[in-house]
């Protein structure tokens, strides 16, 4: 019949087949993953609206105050707004009213020298953001611009402004949003999984079945691990494949898997050691969701989160941080598999 652990793991792999929840969860990746090359250009609109080109999102602004020459050359210098001047707020106002611009900006001259900007954006909608997204496009260029020019009443020379770049957004979008989604998310469905079916075994009183097998609770442990823990790294490695066939390149993906293989082993614990200690199915979901939201919310706070980790490994960037923060990962993997067998062990006697 073969090791009793690895018949478990086919079992608990072919269960999953009957969970349309996680089998719809799986279907979306591997489409976003399979036509990634399409899909970014849309959602790369909706992460960043000031990439999007093109006459139907141009945004107009209206521009008055004794300062508007100077903001309107700014505002126009892109093609993506054009300035249309009034002569009084009133006016600019009755056009914002009607529909004529899509934003405003009064900009006046202190005394110093400085110039003060007051803009105004519709409410809520897509236009909204961006509208927002393209005014403060434009102050921030205006802001530079007036620090150069007045940079000579200074008495001390302060820090250097940092270069003013701009970085491909799809290249940005795909490896700080896209990958990481992908690489995350089939880890922490093989966490709810564990801990869901470890919670059904307990309320059903079917572990007792398992056991005539005959398997231990630390077995059973294993071979439901061995497919969860397994499946985390296969499903990223398909997704990789398929970025890299729709052009995107993935580099050291040998790490990512590593990291991928580690971070669900970790929640695959959680799940488990939740569900040993609750034994109900609703209630070690809901734990686990809070603590696996509490895990990714801590490790935000790195000096690399691991969405850093993951963007540092695939542009092929990864500094000795990086790596060390890999082996941490490992690591807690380990320490945590270890600890979740000793608490199957503990709870079988």
């Amino acid at each position: 019949m073969g090791n009793p652990r690895v018949v478990l793991a086919r079992r608990t792999l072919g269960s999953l087949r009957s969970e349309k929840t996680i089998v719809l969860a799986l279907v979306i990746q591997l489409f976003i993953a399979g036509f990634s090359s399409f899909l970014v250009v849309g959602l790369v609109s909706l992460y960043d609206p000031g990439t999007a080109n093109g006459d139907a999102l141009t945004v107009s602004v209206g521009v008055t105050g004794n300062a508007s020459s100077d903001v309107a050359a700014t505002i126009a210098d892109d093609d993506s707004r054009s300035v249309v001047p009034y002569p009084s707020q009133a006016a600019a106002s009755a056009a914002f009213q009607r529909g004529d611009v899509q934003a405003l900006v009064h900009a006046t001259r202190q005394p110093g020298g400085r110039i003060l900007a007051a803009a105004t954006a519709p409410e809520g909608s897509f236009r909204t953001t961006l509208v927002v997204t393209e005014l403060k496009g434009a102050l921030s260029t205006l802001e530079r611009e007036r620090r150069a020019d007045l940079d000579h009443r200074l008495e001390r020379t302060p820090v250097d402004l940092p270069p003013d770049e701009r970085s491909n957004p799809y290249f940005s979008f795909t490896y700080t949003v896209l990958l990481p989604l992908l690489a995350f998310l089939p880890a922490f469905i093989s966490g709810s999984v564990m801990a869901d079916s470890m919670a059904e075994e307990l309320e059903r009183d079917t572990l007792s079945l398992l056991r005539v097998a005959p398997l231990s609770l630390p077995e059973i442990v294993d071979g439901k691990a061995i497919a969860l823990v397994g499946l985390a790294p296969a499903q990223v490695a398909l997704w990789l494949l398929l970025l890299w066939l729709n052009g995107t390149h993935i580099a050291n993906p040998l790490a990512l898997l590593a990291l991928v293989a580690g971070v669900a082993a970790v929640l695959v614990a959680t799940g488990a050691a939740l569900a040993l200690r609750v034994g109900a199915r609703r209630e070690a979901q809901l734990l686990y969701s809070f603590v696996a939201l509490a895990v990714f919310g801590v490790a935000s706070l790195l000096p690399q989160s691991p969405q850093n980790l993951i963007a540092r490994l695939a542009v092929d960037s990864p500094t000795t941080l990086t790596w060390g923060l890999l082996g941490v990962a490992l690591t807690v993997a380990a320490a945590s598999y270890t600890g979740l067998r000793w608490l199957a062990g503990g709870a079988e006697t």
